[in-house]
């Protein structure tokens, strides 16, 4: 594979066989290292870009031999993405709860995206290849902006093809994924479990608003209360699905809307909690992960603790 950082010239590198599956976009986030994700998407649909010769899509799978070639970028084009800032680089390394040779788990800040992207140019998996240069590092799944907690990222191809696998599986069965959030009124006692499906649609400016919807995705979260304070429950939830904005929607779609969510929550709530225990964000944190990797015989049992901000509104209510 030819790694040549010239930009002056197109080039054709050739897909190693730890990529193959890759999309091609994210190939080329690795191959133009710095360069922002618009322009990447800007080279691949303006035909600059080829794979095998021919044109392709920013999704398509790459297969281990696939010869793409690679245009030659401005120094204007080139010098579009600036570094993160050094603050939100110490963040981050401060939010690694685990690392071993496989993945990294972060314990995502609140307001940090997953990616970057729309108008974002550092999140959390650009910020980390800068933390970490010249280490292979992939997103196995996302979390939502707003939402704190884990996010787990691969070291090799192995594990991120592994992890992505277990995603897929439903009910559960491949990693089990459990959230805490403070719901808006008093959650009965009990598992509630709510299976409805969710349909994503784009709103006026390509916002994207989700909503439950016969012709969506099926859709799979299981509420359960932890504690009541205030009038508010805080709970424990397990999804068995990973749809945008599930846990969000489906805490609506009971009539329990997660505290400090400006989308689907409740706004009158949303300003007294602002005023009276200082929230000021989504109060949605991934919690805890568990799942097996080499057909089973590596445990993992990955938890990260409430951010420090949460704790404190808990304190005030």
């Amino acid at each position: 594979m030819n790694d040549s950082p010239n930009r002056s010239a197109a080039r054709i590198a050739q897909v190693p066989e730890d990529r193959e599956g890759q999309r091609l976009d994210n190939f080329l986030l690795g191959q133009l290292k710095g360069a922002p994700k618009s322009l990447i998407y800007k080279i691949i649909r303006s035909g600059q870009v080829r794979v095998n010769g021919g044109r392709a899509k920013p999704e398509r799978k790459l297969l281990a031999g696939d010869e793409v070639r690679i245009p030659p970028l401005t120094p204007a084009e080139a010098g579009k993405s600036m570094p993160p800032p050094k603050g939100l680089l110490a963040a981050l390394e401060a939010a690694i709860v685990f690392e071993d040779a496989r993945l990294i788990a972060l314990n995502k800040p609140s307001g940090l995206a997953s990616h970057g992207g729309s108008g974002i140019q550092h999140g959390a998996i650009e910020s980390l290849r800068v933390l970490r240069p010249g280490q292979s590092l992939e997103l196995v799944h996302r979390l939502d902006r707003d939402t704190s907690g884990l996010l787990l990222v691969a070291k090799k191809r192995s594990a991120l093809r592994e992890l992505q696998a277990l995603l897929r599986e439903d009910h559960g069965v491949g990693i089990e994924k459990c959230y805490m959030a403070l719901l808006v009124g008093r959650l009965p006692a009990g598992v509630m479990t709510v299976d409805a499906p969710l349909h994503v649609g784009l709103r006026q400016g390509g916002e994207r608003h989700v909503e439950v919807n016969k012709s969506g995705k099926p859709s799979v979260s299981h509420f359960q209360v932890l504690e009541r304070i205030a009038g508010m429950s805080l709970v424990e939830v397990k999804i068995d699905t990973g749809r945008t904005h599930q846990i969000r929607v489906h805490a609506q779609h009971l009539g329990h809307p997660v505290a400090g969510d400006d989308k689907y929550g409740d706004a009158t709530v949303n300003k007294k909690l602002r005023e009276t225990a200082g929230l000021r964000r989504l109060f949605l944190h991934a919690a805890s992960l568990k799942f097996s990797l080499d057909q089973g015989r590596v445990a993992y049992d990955l938890d990260a603790p409430l951010a420090d901000d949460l704790r404190n509104v808990l304190d005030r209510l």
